[in-house]
């Protein structure tokens, strides 16, 4: 069984609507940590993170929204994030957009540096995050996490400085791209990270993906960050998200994906990102994310519930 953290993150500055700042109080009122309780993990609540002041930030291109919030939100989460990594329990990010894993997986990355050990993330998303300031054709921060966290220039100011330690790309891998910029493509195809869209899924079918990143992980004896973005999954069947994407991850192959990652024992952290709950419908994807959780953490589909909707 595990020692769990839950922090909660209501970050919504970094993506182009509001809403995802409800999505900690979602998860809490769906009952997500009962619900990690019932499979007998011990779970602590650390409530909500806030935002640092930042001050004034100029920022390098006029289009770029709410940078200074952002830049709060990652400078705080950066610090928890690093704190709890070295601590015993595994912390789980209850988000709020994308934007916050510029601060979590930052802060996982520079633990695990000074740790000796790698770092490696699982970004399940149907984009790819790897704008940079100057690539990002909307201006919305929730695209640039990924570029971020691997160290691609002109970022400075989220941390009011250089990272203490990037992630090497090489280490990451995307699962369910359908939408990704044309820039952000380039640089994208320029990096080493493992990028697998829709079709490689249709092709190869999630478990072998999957499985092959996990074998470089245990071989490497690193960490493994998850960021589980709602839009990861189809959205007939989890509407409650800003950025909908036609032909994401079915319900089997999203929990599939979560039962493979319990059994593989690899885990040290996860974000659970893009919830907006005034886009949901009867609390239907809080409720799925929260079904996803908790295979990630050992339930299995006998120990499903039956539920009527």
């Amino acid at each position: 069984m595990t020692d769990i953290v839950l922090l909660g993150a209501p970050i919504e500055a970094g993506a182009g609507r509001r809403g995802c700042a409800m999505g900690p109080a979602a998860y809490r009122t769906a009952g997500l940590a009962e619900d990690l309780r019932a499979l007998g993990h011990t779970v602590t609540d650390l409530g909500d993170a806030v935002p640092d002041d930042t001050g004034p930030i100029d920022a390098p291109h006029p289009h770029l929204k709410a940078l200074p919030t952002v830049a709060g939100w990652t400078r705080s989460l950066h610090r928890h994030a690093h704190d709890l990594a070295r601590g015993p329990a595994l912390p789980i990010y209850m988000g709020g957009d994308h934007a916050l894993s510029m601060g979590t997986v930052t802060g996982h990355a520079a633990a695990a540096a000074e740790q000796g050990r790698p770092q490696f993330v699982l970004w399940l998303d149907a984009h790819a995050d790897f704008n940079t300031l100057d690539s990002s054709p909307s201006g919305n921060l929730h695209g640039t996490p990924l570029a971020f966290a691997c160290g691609l220039e002109g970022f400075d100011c989220m941390l009011g400085g250089p990272l203490p330690a990037s992630l090497d790309s090489k280490n990451v891998c995307i699962i369910g791209l359908r939408s990704v910029d044309g820039v952000e493509r380039d640089l994208l195809r320029a990096s080493d990270v493992s990028a697998h869209d829709m079709r490689a899924i249709d092709e190869h079918g999630i478990a072998a993906l999957l499985k092959e990143f996990l074998d470089r992980v245990a071989a490497a004896n690193g960490l493994l960050h998850v960021s589980l973005d709602v839009d990861f999954i189809d959205p007939e069947i989890a509407p409650a998200v800003g950025t909908t994407v036609p032909g994401g991850a079915t319900f089997r192959e999203a929990h599939l994906a979560m039962e493979i990652l319990h059994d593989s024992g690899l885990v040290t952290s996860l974000d659970l990102v893009e919830l907006n709950p005034f886009l949901d419908i009867r609390g239907l994807t809080a409720r799925l994310m929260l079904d996803l959780t908790a295979s990630l953490f050992g339930r299995q589909v006998l120990d499903r519930p039956t539920r009527s909707y």
